[in-house]
């Protein structure tokens, strides 16, 4: 309790430095997250997070990956509930949901196996958070394109900009994050060529895990979907490293639920596909209030209607 109240004040205090605004209900972050099926991307975006050995390392080492299908659930619970926090919340939740991550990746640290240059990991590295974040960035406007809808290129830029508020939220230093999606393409490009992603067998195992967790058949609709989507639209140099074979009746398999999910989303009243806390938050007056970000002389950071963003994306990414 002692480590979270010091992350929140220490959140809160790099938010008052920092420029950067929250989106708001007219925000990309908004558009896209508030669609529940986005999260199927996040398959995707682990497998690509694990096949950096440092990734694979800490979470073979301290996650519960491999748990029953129940804490498959509970854990998909646990992220969901952060994710909204963060993107829905009001400034207060936002900031716990923060100081909760960084709490948690206080006792993620060790050695890194399974590599020639092995080396030590913490989740507090700012490389690692990097990678982490650009394949969220990256999954899930990939599957919100796939699944519900077109993004124009201004959109995808926005999205990057908006995300950028993590930089304070996690502790990384400014300027750390894309600001748009040519920025991630190259970042993504380098990372991919440069030798520093390598599937290990730490990350086959939590990848396995996570696709084909135990008693998975029980939900296998909701399995199936996540792992076609997940191994088709992963690089396919990746998917190879990991040992998914990808012939063309996978592909066929594959384009079946894509259509299918396009389909029954269409047919979906919004009530039915978006997250309850996003609609709740429309109306909200945390806001509704003119934009603009925090200064530092601002004394607190506390109530309700205390904000950080006000609706608006950075400066930079306005059209």
């Amino acid at each position: 309790m002692e480590s979270l109240q010091c992350h929140r004040a220490a959140v809160r205090a790099r938010l008052l430095r920092s420029d950067h605004v929250r989106a708001g209900p007219e925000s990309i972050t908004w558009k896209v997250n508030r669609e529940v099926i986005v999260v199927a991307g996040w398959g995707r975006a682990i497998l690509l997070q694990l096949a950096h050995p440092a990734v694979a390392s800490g979470v073979h080492d301290h996650s519960s990956f491999r748990g029953s299908l129940r804490s498959t659930f509970r854990r998909l619970h646990s992220t969901v509930g952060a994710m909204l926090s963060l993107t829905f919340g009001d400034t207060e939740q936002m900031i716990t949901a923060a100081a909760g991550i960084n709490t948690i990746h206080d006792r993620v640290r060790g050695r890194v196996g399974e590599v020639a240059a092995g080396g030590e990991y913490s989740a507090h590295d700012p490389d690692l958070q990097r990678w982490v974040h650009a394949t969220l960035l990256e999954s899930i406007p990939l599957t919100y394109e796939l699944l519900v809808g077109p993004l124009t290129l201004p959109e995808r830029d926005q999205y990057c900009s908006e995300a950028a508020i993590m930089e304070p939220l996690l502790g990384m230093p400014a300027g750390w994050l894309p600001r748009d999606s040519a920025q991630l393409g190259a970042y993504m490009r380098e990372m991919l060529a440069g030798g520093r992603i390598v599937v290990t067998d730490s990350s086959r195992a939590v990848a396995r895990a996570v696709l084909y967790p135990p008693q998975w058949y029980a939900a296998w609709p909701a399995f199936r979907a996540m792992q076609r989507l997940t191994i088709g639209t992963l690089p396919p140099p990746i998917r190879q490293a990991y040992g998914f074979e990808w012939r063309a009746r996978d592909a066929r398999a594959f384009a079946r639920w894509t259509g299918l999910l396009r389909t029954s989303l269409r047919l979906l009243p919004r009530l039915a596909r978006e997250w309850p806390t996003a609609r709740r938050r429309d109306l909200s007056s945390d806001f509704l209030d003119p934009p603009g970000p925090i200064r530092p002389e601002v004394p607190r950071l506390a109530g309700p209607t205390d904000h950080v963003v006000r609706g608006q994306p950075p400066p930079a990414a306005r059209r």
